[in-house]
């Protein structure tokens, strides 16, 4: 077995990203204090064709170093727009056609392995801050909540792991595209 070299992998250039059919899916960051995230969730927005990021409150913006890090380019790639306020952005988003998703624990939440999702609807997926999750301002206009199932003692997940595993679990249903 040997490593594939990146000239083999058939990667997209980035105007061919621009162009190639992306999931009707928007990530919405709520609050991220983490630059570091706010990165990591780029470069995987790139690496499942994301139609693009919201970035709210005190989430930062490209260009960031600290975003640069763990983005490794995808800032230029996926497209993103920022609101100072999340509940105004997700009703943006509503008015859009969007269907809104906290990734949060709650009540009437809905297990990740359950969520059924047709990739012809439209839908944002509200990542919310590394403690306080996803606002109770946004959850209040949500239009429902997928948890992410968790077997061990700790109550949370890392919110660019969670994004990893909820977009994959996205792609996975809808792997026709592209």
């Amino acid at each position: 077995m040997r490593k594939l070299l990146n000239s083999e992998l058939e990667r997209l250039s980035v105007e061919e990203f621009r162009t190639a059919e992306k999931l009707p899916a928007v990530i919405v960051l709520d609050n991220i204090r983490s630059q570091n995230n706010i990165g990591s969730v780029f470069r995987t927005a790139d690496a499942f064709l994301m139609e693009r990021i919201v970035l709210c409150g005190i989430t930062s913006v490209p260009p960031h170093r600290e975003i640069q890090k763990t983005a490794l380019g995808a800032t230029e790639s996926v497209d993103w727009i920022y609101f100072e306020d999340a509940r105004l952005a997700v009703m943006q988003l509503k008015k859009e056609g969007y269907t809104i998703y906290a990734i949060e624990q709650a009540e009437g939440s809905v297990m990740l392995q359950d969520f059924l999702w047709d990739s012809h609807d439209k839908i944002a997926l509200v990542f919310g801050n590394e403690i306080g999750g996803v606002s109770e301002e946004v959850m209040s206009v949500a239009d429902g909540c997928i948890e992410i199932p968790q077997f061990g003692t700790k109550h949370s997940i890392n919110i660019a792991v969670s994004a990893g595993i909820v977009l994959w679990h996205m792609r996975q249903q809808n792997y026709s595209i592209r």
